[in-house]
């Protein structure tokens, strides 16, 4: 094993590092965002809302996320002169904000199923109280279901954001250099994929273990303190 090649590759890795997590960042806060906004809209159960949301869920769930990078980023450069009219043109022919774009809404689709699930699993008992005790529908959603749907989507929204690092690998096919493809320029250097990628899997690996403790500790700092002396 040729210990020396390791040394070299792998700053040359972490240097697409830095992108790597900003990517992963902006686009899971963008998402977030969007995805507790889309649940809290499907809670109104009015057809009009809760239609055209369902359908964004669908298509963006159950189509690959380097199609839609490809159609994001490839697929809208078709239409210059109409970006161009409205003023986007700027925002889509750069690769870094359609990766971004991609991301956001795939991980908003994904996520907003989570949270959707999260608020309905809150006991109805405790809304109930809430608003037999005076507090609005928005009061009680802020401080009664909301506190808790989230505590229990952590473990959930938590894959979602593993995925979402690991997602972030499909941005290099818009030439963003990120870990990935910083990977592919070196292999065709050096002819040596199975090293290379051995040293980016490391790298996306601390990534994902970093972030599951991070969770794991962010759901006991937020659990009841009974359940915290069991753990």
């Amino acid at each position: 094993m040729d210990f020396s090649f390791y040394l070299i590759i792998i700053p040359k890795l972490l240097s697409g590092l830095p992108m790597t997590l900003q990517l992963t960042a902006i686009s899971v806060s963008l998402g977030f965002i969007l995805a507790l906004t889309l649940a809290l809209l499907l809670q109104t159960k009015q057809r009009l809302v809760t239609l055209p949301i369902r359908t964004f869920v669908a298509i963006f769930r159950g189509t690959p996320l380097l199609l839609q990078i490809f159609l994001i980023y490839y697929g809208l450069g078709q239409f210059r002169k109409d970006l161009q009219f409205v003023g986007l043109w700027g925002f889509f022919r750069e690769p870094y904000w359609c990766a971004i774009l991609a991301l956001s809404l795939n991980t908003a689709a994904y996520g907003s199923e989570i949270l959707r699930g999260a608020i309905k699993s809150v006991p109805k008992g405790l809304v109930e109280a809430a608003r037999a005790s005076g507090l609005s529908y928005y009061l009680t959603m802020r401080l009664v279901v909301l506190p808790i749907a989230l505590r229990q989507a952590i473990p959930s929204y938590g894959n979602e954001i593993i995925l979402m690092v690991k997602g972030t690998s499909l941005a290099s096919v818009v030439t963003l250099m990120e870990v990935t493809g910083i990977a592919h320029g070196l292999i065709s250097e050096t002819y040596r994929a199975i090293e290379v990628f051995v040293c980016a899997g490391a790298i996306y690996l601390t990534i994902n273990f970093l972030i599951i403790r991070g969770l794991a500790a962010l759901e006991h700092r937020l659990s009841p303190p009974y359940l915290r002396k069991r753990t």
